[in-house]
């Protein structure tokens, strides 16, 4: 019985290890590919149990913005990312319904965190992916990681994912998305 126990346990070990090989990340950083032009179609691929058991939950501060969120179905509104060392990025959203529930949340202070060698993570509280185009691969997409409940700000290349929904792109501050750090706040 032990013997089988050691062959399971040895079994998964593989099997995670060979998931999580399988999620690594081009690695093509320049100035031009952080440009706020998508590049190419596809989605992101990642996955990380840690960084999703870590922070399942994050506390939001929001805010009723009805009114521009209604005004949103017609348009696209940017919204500013910024760390406590004035590190600045801003993101133009898409006017999908997730980015539209992104917007009544805001403005949010949330951690951001290190996830993978091409992406910046935050937590906001569930968004409705219904009508979400699912996301193109291009440096500088904010997107939303349904499976996690995270925002990701890309700022390399990555796999695509059925479950990556693309909430916008990066209009200003491309090249700083992987600089943010700590606590942020995110506003429109």
């Amino acid at each position: 019985m032990r013997t089988m126990k050691t062959v399971l346990a040895a079994a998964c070990v593989v099997f995670l290890t060979m998931t999580l090989s399988a999620c690594g990340t081009l690695n093509t950083t320049s100035d031009e590919t952080l440009s706020a032009t998508p590049q190419s179609s596809a989605e992101q691929d990642d996955t990380n149990a840690d960084t999703a058991d870590a922070n399942a939950s994050t506390d939001a501060s929001t805010t009723d913005t009805s009114n521009e969120t209604s005004t949103m179905s017609n348009q696209q509104s940017v919204i500013t990312v910024q760390d406590g060392n004035g590190t600045t990025v801003q993101f133009e959203l898409n006017g999908s319904s997730a980015a539209k529930d992104l917007l009544a949340q805001l403005p949010l202070t949330v951690e951001v965190e290190d996830f993978s060698t091409n992406e910046k993570i935050f937590y906001p509280e569930t968004l409705d992916v219904s009508d979400t185009p699912l996301a193109q691969v291009a440096v500088g997409t904010l997107a939303y990681y349904e499976p996690w409940g995270d925002v990701v700000m890309f700022f390399d290349t990555y796999r695509s994912n059925s479950a990556l929904y693309e909430l916008g792109h990066v209009t200003a501050g491309g090249n700083d998305i992987n600089q943010l750090s700590g606590t942020i706040t995110i506003s429109a």
